[in-house]
């Protein structure tokens, strides 16, 4: 299937549940995250900002800087590019590109320093292969990255059995959906 008619099947599959269908799905899916060895172990963590049809990550956002992890998130910086920037707590964001809740504070460039990146996605493959809403902003910034543990995150339903690939694609090292059978890993 083509990348533009798998957008348009997620997007239909989504509708078919409410926003809070979608929050009880986040949380299975966050508390699976929050279990995880990777983040349990990582000092400094690369997340989102969830948008409405994300895996909600707001709560876990704050969690994760309550508990003494350095946090960063993106932001836009132009056309298919983002910065990182270390979040502080919700004062520190500002409504930016796409609508999307973005940190104001400091930029943080030491990529080498970061364990562990949470990636959202519109779907996911059993081979890790990711694929975005199209803009190529996180095929940017994946390979900056370097050694940091790439875990996306989806709910099942954006789970699929094949993705489209590009040279440039860069696969996560893990994908966690909501049901304990739906986390995939290279390993």
């Amino acid at each position: 299937m083509k990348k533009s008619e798998l957008r348009k099947e997620i997007k239909n599959r989504k509708r078919q549940f409410t926003s809070q269908q979608l929050s009880e799905l986040s949380f299975v899916v966050v508390m699976r995250l929050l279990a995880h060895q990777r983040l349990k172990d990582a000092r400094t963590v690369m997340l989102y900002y969830s948008l409405p049809d994300e895996v909600y990550t707001h709560t876990l956002v704050d969690a994760l800087l309550a508990s003494g992890k350095r946090v960063l998130l993106p932001r836009v910086t132009g056309e298919g590019t983002m910065e990182l920037r270390c979040y502080t707590g919700p004062q520190s964001l500002e409504q930016g590109a796409y609508n999307i809740m973005e940190p104001v504070g400091e930029v943080f460039s030491d990529y080498a320093q970061i364990d562990l990146a949470v990636i959202p996605g519109v779907a996911f493959d059993r081979q890790l292969n990711r694929m975005g809403r199209g803009k190529g902003y996180y095929d940017r910034l994946l390979p900056q990255l370097g050694c940091a543990y790439k875990i996306g995150i989806c709910f099942d339903f954006q789970l699929v059995e094949s993705i489209e690939c590009e040279e440039h694609d860069i696969r996560m090292d893990e994908v966690i959906a909501g049901e304990g059978q739906n986390s995939i890993n290279a390993g």
